[in-house]
């Protein structure tokens, strides 16, 4: 056999763990103010430290210090956690949870007392010298967390003034330009924010406190996202009433749909402070839309109608902030990693700046998404993208197949990504076929499509996952006994399900998936404490459907070898989720393995980590499926396998 005729799998790659780790950064929303631009950046090298980082006249500079971490915890998920005013940056410390002001040329102090209290969503309230946020009260042990939205001096405040009250859940609130008006959403359990949102205005009286509130749009069956204030006071918001997220003026004669289209305006709320849109001058908006499996920008100018696409070589945009005569977002492409972009308005010129690596890889190595629609079903289909195996130094040989990961994103309620994600790459590197399912249920395609996966969650996904595997092994792009599927949270759920359900999937791996649903309505945290009342059923009226839709449960068909990965301080999968299904697998004669992380929460951001996972995950197919490593990496004891 010639030296470049190798069997899928055992291909030799440049793209390896250490690559992906090596100063790769991600990165978080953008801010555009008149002197600058401002984004955030986790850093995997730094302990997953993430930092906000400016770029002034004076050149790029980081604006957290070491020994901070711009992070903050409402939700758990966070977001929102910094705000620039002029020379003052405030933002949210992951140690403490307390807001930290930064003045120019000084430390960052602490404005907020220290208490279990947390903080996100800032908005800056000038005329009366205050923060207006969402804080998050953990302060009475044994009961869910109270969140309200409050005002803080910006000069220290113990725990702010509570400004609104009495629902389960709030965000983004913004002031009017003038001042005298703020807006905000809320919602109360069982709903997601992608469930039903109330979007709410009120007066600011004289000593800052608010008069009655007024109910503007919005319901339990009414997804609103982003209410934000034109610079002439005009209340404008994205709402999904038409059966998809579309962008919406608030005016006299009532909400106006400003660019009717089958395509989203918004995406699913789960950080704080997420934005599809701003406004470039009066009457003009810079927005991004998803359409196709793929993100657009677009400019809408109010008066004439007019709304034309931006031309750019971007298909994955986010993290957007719009200034007079620029934006600035989040970019990513098939054939390129995120980058912090800058676009001129008026040129449509992007400068690129803050790449997520300056790693130069040879795009022989690279595979690009290939978006996939397949049958699947009740008569329906569902979405995917898929990854050829593609190396540019070998080939396989005639009548090889190659092993196909499939990719099960978490959320549920999220969606896949066709951005250049070295993490994929590091597979099709090696002769793997990847496919990346929207299954039913994602987001990005409309309400319906959406809504889809509610009380069918654990067998409208598993069947997707599945189809999409069959739909590539109908067409020769597989090998049917080399077929894995991967992912994590409730990727990893819907992993478990799958290999407990069905016989296509030979391997898994799970990362801080859940097992035992039953288990985890008590075990998690407050902001998807109900989550599953819409995908499964209220509990415990429907416990027998969360026992019949748990793995655990399943452990007669769950013959497949399976290996978990596990953060020992995750909040919202409980490492009891890992640890009880291994111990059924060890018990039963699976071959199993579990890896658990200390220090790492839900998603690991430590180099070291996501380095070990991607390299034992290797290991682990190449035992089960039988192939020789083209590389040494780490090992992991697999129960029922070794010895």
């Amino acid at each position: 056999m010639p030296e470049n005729v190798i069997p899928y799998g055992s291909w030799p790659s440049p793209i390896s763990s250490d690559l992906i780790v090596r100063k790769g950064v991600g990165f978080g929303p953008t801010q555009i103010t008149a002197d600058g631009v401002y984004w955030l950046e986790s850093r995997a090298n730094e302990g997953g430290r993430s930092v906000v980082v400016g770029l002034r006249a004076g050149g790029t500079a980081d604006l957290v210090p070491e020994g901070f971490n711009a992070r903050t915890m409402v939700h758990e998920y966070g977001g929102g956690s910094y705000l620039v005013d002029g020379d003052v940056l405030y933002f949210a410390n992951f140690s403490d949870q307390r807001i930290y002001r930064r003045d120019a040329g000084t430390p960052p102090r602490p404005i907020t007392a220290a208490g279990d209290v947390r903080y996100a969503d800032f908005a800056i309230d000038p005329t009366r010298a205050r923060l207006i946020c969402v804080r998050e009260d953990h302060r009475v042990a044994g009961r869910q967390a109270e969140n309200t939205i409050v005002a803080i001096a910006t000069d220290g405040d113990e725990f702010g003034q509570v400004l609104v009250s009495g629902n389960d859940f709030y965000s983004t609130p913004r002031l009017s330009p003038d001042g005298r008006r703020i807006c905000w959403l809320t919602w109360n359990h069982p709903n997601m924010p992608w469930d039903g949102t109330e979007l709410h205005v009120a007066d600011i009286l004289a000593d800052g406190s608010l008069g009655p509130d007024q109910l503007v749009a919005g319901g339990p069956d009414e997804s609103i996202f982003q209410p934000s204030w034109s610079p002439d006071g005009v209340l404008h918001f994205v709402s999904d009433r038409s059966g998809f997220w579309n962008l919406y003026a608030l005016r006299q004669g009532g909400a106006e749909n400003l660019q009717p289209l089958d395509a989203e305006f918004g995406v699913p709320q789960w950080q704080f402070a997420m934005a599809t849109y701003g406004y470039s001058a009066l009457g003009r908006i810079v927005c991004t839309f998803a359409r196709d499996g793929r993100d657009h920008l677009a400019e809408l100018d109010e008066a004439s109608g007019t709304f034309r696409e931006i031309p750019l070589p971007y298909t994955v945009i986010g993290g957007l902030s719009v200034g007079p005569g620029k934006a600035a977002f989040i970019g990513a492409s098939p054939t390129e990693r995120l980058a912090v972009v800058a676009l001129d308005l008026a040129t449509y010129q992007i400068e690129v700046l803050r790449p997520a690596s300056d790693e130069q890889i040879d795009p022989g190595y690279l595979s690009a998404a290939e978006p996939i629609t397949f049958p699947t079903g009740d008569g329906e289909v569902a979405h995917a993208f898929y990854y050829a195996p593609k190396n540019r130094d070998v080939q396989a040989p005639q009548g090889n197949l190659p092993p196909l990961i499939v990719m099960s994103h978490g959320g549920p309620t999220g969606g896949a990504s066709p951005s250049l994600n070295l993490q994929v790459q590091y597979w099709t590197s090696r002769g793997f076929a990847v496919v990346d399912v929207d299954y039913r249920g994602s987001a990005g395609y409309g309400r319906a499509y959406r809504d889809r996966l509610k009380g069918d969650w654990g067998i409208v996904d598993v069947e997707d996952c599945e189809n999409a595997a069959l739909h590539l092994i109908r067409q020769a792009k597989a090998d049917p006994e080399r077929v894995a599927i991967r992912g994590g949270s409730a990727g990893g759920y819907t992993t478990l399900a799958a290999l407990s359900t069905r016989d296509t999937f030979k391997a898994g791996a799970s990362l801080f998936g859940i097992g035992d649903l039953e288990i985890f309505t008590g075990d998690t945290h407050k902001f998807e404490s109900r989550y599953m009342d819409s995908l499964v059923g209220p509990y415990p009226a429907k416990r027998d459907v969360y026992r019949d839709r748990s793995p655990i449960n399943h452990l007669a068909g769950f013959t497949a070898p399976c290996i978990f990965f596990q953060g020992l301080d995750d909040k919202i999968v409980p490492p009891n989720q890992a640890e009880l299904m291994a111990a059924a697998l060890r018990e039963k004669g699976v071959p199993v393995a579990l890896v658990m992380y200390p220090g790492e929460g839900h998603g690991f951001r430590k180099a070291e980590n996501i380095k070990r996972t991607l390299d034992l995950e290797f290991y682990f197919y190449s035992r089960i499926f039988g192939f020789t490593l083209p590389q040494p990496v780490d090992t992991v004891p697999i129960a029922n396998l070794d010895g």
